[in-house]
């Protein structure tokens, strides 16, 4: 198996003013200090600038940008732009912006392809509902995802796979480590099928109520290779515990 170091990154979502910025030094301090792990923070577009300017050393990233990179998109964001005031990655496809804006898979996959024409790397966020879960339908639907959002030219170096199954963000609820394992091993045999021999170096990161009592377990499951923090990113008390377990867990 290939090779892959750790990687946590945090998701403020609609969260955090000026103010806010304060709890990023110390993240970033954690993740200096601790060997084997990645770090990243996904910010809101207003706080990229700021963020990079307090911890130059921490990857900082957008939740977001648009396919397009220039045009008639009113308050949207491109890429470039978001690479031009300091982020080095961007989220694409998270269920939020699935659900609640109605975005497509051919619209992920164009922003996953944007993002890495502006030299952003991209996390690309797949995971079912409740009902489909329920259903049976977990895996098909999430490995669906992933099939019809793949961008072309995917490679270790620049694309992560986040799963995030939609019933466990920010309820505290959390599949059972078999259910994680099934679905991640699910993920890699796809990205096979997909890549080929660059699919083992593809992280996939666990997201859905991942917090600092339940990190280490779920880190320690096979094909996790790190965690999408929503909640407990926000401020480094809570953050810094899941950075450190997967320290521990390299």
């Amino acid at each position: 198996m290939a090779e892959r170091r750790k990687f946590i990154a945090g998701n403020w979502k609609m969260h955090g003013l000026g103010s806010s910025v304060s709890e990023i030094g110390p993240i970033a301090a954690a993740a200096d200090a601790l060997d084997g792990v990645d770090v990243a923070l996904c910010v809101p577009a207003t706080l990229i600038h700021r963020a990079a300017k307090a911890a130059p050393t921490l990857s900082i990233g957008a939740q977001d940008c648009h396919q397009e990179d220039a045009g008639a998109h009113t308050g949207c964001i491109s890429a470039a732009m978001l690479a031009e005031v300091g982020a080095s990655l961007t989220i694409v496809g998270h269920s939020e912006r699935r659900q609640d804006q109605h975005e497509s898979d051919a619209d992920i996959k164009a922003k996953a392809e944007a993002a890495r024409a502006a030299g952003l790397s991209v996390i690309l966020c797949c995971g079912e509902t409740e009902a489909e879960r329920d259903a049976g339908q977990a895996v098909s639907r999430v490995t669906d995802q992933i099939a019809a959002s793949m961008p072309d030219g995917a490679a270790a170096d620049w694309l992560t796979i986040a799963y995030e199954p939609i019933w466990a963000i920010g309820t505290g609820r959390v599949p059972g480590t078999d259910d994680v394992a099934e679905m991640h091993s699910a993920i890699r045999a796809k990205l096979r099928d997909l890549i080929g021999d660059e699919a083992e170096g593809i992280r996939i990161l666990y997201g859905g109520s991942m917090n600092g009592g339940n990190a280490a377990e779920l880190l320690a499951v096979g094909d996790v290779d790190g965690g999408l923090v929503g909640g407990a990113s926000l401020s480094a008390d809570k953050f810094v515990p899941i950075i450190e377990a997967a320290a521990k867990a390299s």
